[in-house]
């Protein structure tokens, strides 16, 4: 049998070269992980349940707890954005060159 061998990332881009992913989805890989990173951090700061968070963005509780878990394969960036909106938050992106 083969031995696998473990490769280790610190960030988006480097993880979606190693997966053989394209530029833009590492760009988007970044941008969901950074919105998902500032809901968890005011979620705690804030002191708030789930369910309160979930009634601020009008979404479930289910998908908050998915939010606080790090499980977002099924949550939209939109509900991200209205989330972190929802927590007194807004985004700002900025564009440059990929180059």
């Amino acid at each position: 049998m083969k031995k696998s061998r473990a490769i280790v990332t610190r960030t988006a881009r480097q993880l979606a070269k190693a997966l053989g992913l394209t530029r833009a989805d590492g760009a988007e890989i970044e941008l969901r992980s950074t919105l998902n990173s500032k809901i968890v951090e005011a979620v705690h700061r804030k002191g708030l349940t789930h369910a309160r968070v979930a009634r601020l963005a009008r979404t479930s509780r289910t998908r908050v707890t998915s939010i606080m878990n790090r499980n977002t394969k099924n949550i939209s960036t939109d509900l991200l954005l209205r989330v972190l909106y929802a927590l007194g938050y807004t985004a700002k992106i900025t564009f440059k060159n990929a180059a």
